[in-house]
């Protein structure tokens, strides 16, 4: 049996999670992680959204001693505009965990069936909430899952074999799509932001023809070339290009934020963990991000999880037939999946643009640009927050959720997917 812990944060003006428990997924089911439903960046705890800025309800007086920490409300919680339920998923994620050796074994395709199972039983459940307007969630590498289930919700609808969901769509931030245009995308990017000169962006094009990732050892010239970019960009912080970088594989450097630090002091005190019902002795030490799941480029398949979704795209492909809506985000200042990559796969959907590239404004400010795409029942808006890096809602939190408002608030909602 595996169990996944979740919170349920209601929608209001006090953004309160009012329950946080584990729904019990047999091993040969699925298991899950999802809401609005939204699921985890890579394997890190969801707690990283619940709190710190990001869209939770919640923020840490960062002031505070650690051994006194007291919380405050978020005034730019996605609470205030939609019931959010906050996932820890797979097992091995946070405080998810299992009491088999099989119901830690996992993969992308496998974690996608546990998301479609747990909403399935946590609505069918719940049958207040079956109208409600139903969106999936996810920021990062869980970019490259998240179609696959909100995807899989549709077509459930569409075969009838399940209880009938008001699927409306589906939200990215930052989000992982191909595991080779979304890092081949670096350099161009870098080239855009003023990284690398011309004359190093010109001799990797005309070298590498396009591939920037998969190189040819007897290509010399496209070596020499990449040599040129990562001695312009392996200093550089890949989440936020303007923030400090640090070597974390420096043992005499200290690359822990004060965040992380007071979290992980915060979420292994026994009292928060009591108050959060969690099963005593389920974990051994909380960890915001599970090392042993977590990717990174090139990472290969370990004994416990199969990183075996290469691209997305084809399901966003899909989805574009729907009736559905997406919002993506990306932060211009990051270059862990930058925006050049994203702006990429959009316009290979082939979908016509409705509102072309312009500003929007937050509080008289220009707060990023927009792109609308629509076609028959289905649109997609695209946006880059301005001064953004990876992690979006925690780098600009008010454009974040104004943004996102007003895209919820642009939609007549049907009873019906």
């Amino acid at each position: 049996m595996t169990y996944i812990w979740f919170s349920v944060c209601t929608g209001s003006q006090r953004s309160m999670c009012k329950s946080s428990k584990f729904l019990e997924i047999e091993d040969s089911e699925t298991v899950l992680c999802e809401p609005l439903f939204d699921l985890p960046s890579s394997h890190a705890s969801h707690i990283l959204s619940f709190l710190d800025d990001m869209y939770g309800p919640l923020n840490f007086n960062l002031d505070d001693d650690l051994n006194n920490l007291t919380l405050t409300l978020n005034p730019n919680a996605w609470t205030q505009m939609a019931n959010i339920i906050f996932v820890d998923i797979p097992a091995g994620t946070g405080f998810s965990y299992s009491e088999t050796k099989e119901g830690w074994i996992s993969s992308n395709s496998i974690l996608a069936i546990q998301a479609v199972d747990f909403i399935k039983k946590f609505l069918s459940d719940r049958p207040k909430f079956l109208r409600n307007p139903l969106y999936i969630a996810g920021i990062s590498y869980i970019g490259i899952i998240v179609p696959k289930i909100t995807l899989e919700l549709y077509e459930g609808n569409e075969r009838g074999d399940q209880t009938a969901f008001n699927i409306q769509g589906y939200i990215l931030l930052s989000p992982f799509t191909n595991k080779f245009t979304d890092i081949n995308s670096r350099l161009e990017y870098a080239h855009r932001i003023a990284l690398i000169s011309d004359d190093i962006y010109q001799s990797a094009v005309n070298s590498c023809h396009g591939n920037y990732v998969d190189i040819n050892s007897a290509n010399s010239a496209c070596l020499n070339s990449l040599q040129s970019y990562e001695e312009c960009t392996s200093h550089i912080n890949l989440e936020n290009i303007l923030e400090p970088f640090c070597d974390e594989n420096d043992p005499a450097l200290d690359c822990e934020t004060d965040f992380n630090k007071v979290i992980t002091k915060w979420a292994n005190t026994k009292v928060v963990q009591q108050a959060l019902n969690i099963r005593q002795g389920t974990i051994g030490k909380w960890e915001l991000i599970n090392n042993t799941l977590h990717y990174h480029q090139g990472k290969n398949d370990t004994l416990c999880y199969s990183y075996d979704i290469f691209t997305s795209f084809s399901h966003h492909k899909e989805l574009s037939s729907k009736k559905c809506r997406a919002l993506i985000m990306s932060g211009d200042h990051d270059l862990t999946f930058p925006y050049v990559g994203v702006e990429q796969w959009i316009t290979s959907l082939n979908v016509q643009v409705e509102v072309p590239w312009k500003p929007f404004y937050i509080d008289g400010q220009v707060g990023g640009y927009i792109t609308k795409y629509a076609q028959n029942d289905y649109s997609l808006t695209f946006a880059t927050v301005k001064g953004a890096g990876h992690t979006i809602p925690h780098d600009k939190p008010r454009q974040t959720m104004v943004l996102t408002q007003e895209w919820f608030s642009s939609q007549t909602y049907s009873s019906d997917s």
